[in-house]
């Protein structure tokens, strides 16, 4: 019998696996982002919710790949009450699907990008800021 990639004697990665390798790219960033980013809580669900999907004009729930929670740092202020927790959702199937569609990249390497994009949000980025800096 021929020997198997790694991944076709694997089940998909689970929720908790996505969590992982969630957690270990923002260990992974440079220390002034992290502390930056602060007590930034990261989520893993398969899909966002309708009522995202709905708020954000969103139709297809694979388009939708992460999403900030959150009031941004740009917009805080010592003045505000204490913002509420700001999390970032990673969505499984979607990042999932994208992976396999693109196929030049690790499924790390994909959840770090979106993390990454998500933490822009964070600091107070537009998705075209983002796009900029990817780009630069």
């Amino acid at each position: 019998m021929s020997e198997l990639p790694v991944w076709a004697v694997r089940p998909a990665p689970s929720l908790e696996d996505f969590a992982q390798l969630g957690e270990a790219a923002f260990r992974d960033l440079p220390e002034p982002f992290r502390s930056l980013a602060g007590d930034v809580l990261i989520r893993v669900d398969d899909f966002p919710g309708e009522d995202v999907l709905a708020e954000l004009g969103v139709e297809d729930p694979f388009e939708l790949t992460g999403l900030y929670s959150g009031v941004d740092l740009g917009r805080r202020s010592v003045l505000d009450p204490e913002p509420a927790v700001s999390r970032i959702f990673l969505y499984r199937r979607p990042i999932l699907d994208e992976w396999a569609e693109r196929g030049d990249l690790t499924l790390a390497e994909l959840i770090n990008h979106v993390l990454v994009h998500e933490i822009g949000h964070h600091f107070g980025l537009s998705d075209d800021d983002i796009d900029r800096v990817e780009a630069e």
